[in-house]
């Protein structure tokens, strides 16, 4: 033991704390110089960072920082820095037709990639991932041949401009089916007769009898919109119904039910959020994916 007191190892020779765990002492062996030299430079490098940079909350916001840093800040310089990149190409697309901007395969090429980065923001959540849609919600699959309101590059503009059925957007394109029997205009026979008229335009399984008692009531009530032969109307928004592409399903009762009370999906106008160059790479983002006219 030390003249202080303390005890000491004999095996070493070093000054212990006094603990011993199975007659185990624990040394009270001095830090190295250089560890601690490093743990009090920390103690200073957070010193220098609270005032420097945002560190501390308080009770409505935290310090800012005598160099008013934030990561906020910086976000939003580097999409600035984005933005001004863009600018010439997105001015370009703004400026040009359709037909001048395909012509010019590095802003035809810049203008379906931008495209398709905003199609993942705001279309995946109704028309999915891959652009095909959803029959169980009435979402059009984008990437078929098969438009409801035309497949050019105009069409489709417009489509994404000024959208289907919203209350936004005067120029909203609108169409409307009758609810036949919710508000009974044709009775369930008529219903089901007209609805096996229409399975027969596809060539899909049918009563033989009920289509031939349906085609009257089919070409009086939905050969102005549709067709006489089914062939819908891009005029209109009106589906084709003789070919295989259904909105909203072509099981007998789907469009029992839809004659019956039908359903009318709508779309936002993007023209209150997105720029006319932003519109333009979206259609012709979705023109390139196989279904364009």
């Amino acid at each position: 033991m030390k003249p202080n007191g303390k005890p000491v190892d004999e095996v070493t020779g070093t000054e212990t704390t006094g603990h011993s765990w199975d007659g185990i002492s624990e040394l009270n062996n001095p830090l190295p110089r250089w560890w601690l030299y490093l743990f009090y430079a920390t103690i200073v490098f957070a010193v220098v960072y609270w005032v420097l940079f945002p560190s501390w909350p308080l009770l409505t916001r935290g310090t800012t920082g005598v160099l008013g840093w934030s990561s906020r800040g910086m976000l939003i310089d580097e999409m600035a820095t984005v933005a001004a990149a863009r600018a010439d190409f997105d001015n370009k697309i703004a400026d040009l037709s359709f037909a001048d901007i395909n012509n010019d395969p590095a802003l035809a090429d810049y203008a379906i990639r931008s495209g398709a980065s905003a199609f993942k923001i705001v279309c995946t959540q109704c028309h999915g991932s891959a652009a095909q849609g959803s029959q169980e919600y009435g979402y059009p699959n984008l990437s078929d041949d098969d438009w409801l309101w035309g497949g050019t590059l105009e069409d489709i503009f417009f489509t994404v401009s000024h959208g289907i059925r919203n209350e936004e957007d005067p120029d909203a394109r609108f169409s409307e089916m009758p609810a036949y029997g919710a508000l009974d205009m044709l009775s369930r026979d008529e219903i089901r007769d007209v609805a096996n008229t229409v399975r027969s335009l596809s060539g899909l399984d049918h009563d033989q009898a009920a289509a031939e008692r349906g085609r009257e009531t089919f070409e009086t009530q939905c050969a102005a919109c549709h067709g006489t032969d089914g062939e819908g109307s891009i005029d209109v928004g009106a589906p084709a119904l003789n070919d295989a592409i259904w909105l909203y399903g072509s099981d007998l009762d789907q469009i029992v039910a839809q004659i019956n009370n039908p359903r009318m999906g709508q779309m936002p106008p993007w023209s209150q959020r997105f720029d006319e160059a932003t519109r333009k790479k979206l259609t012709l983002y979705v023109h390139s994916l196989g279904g364009g006219q």
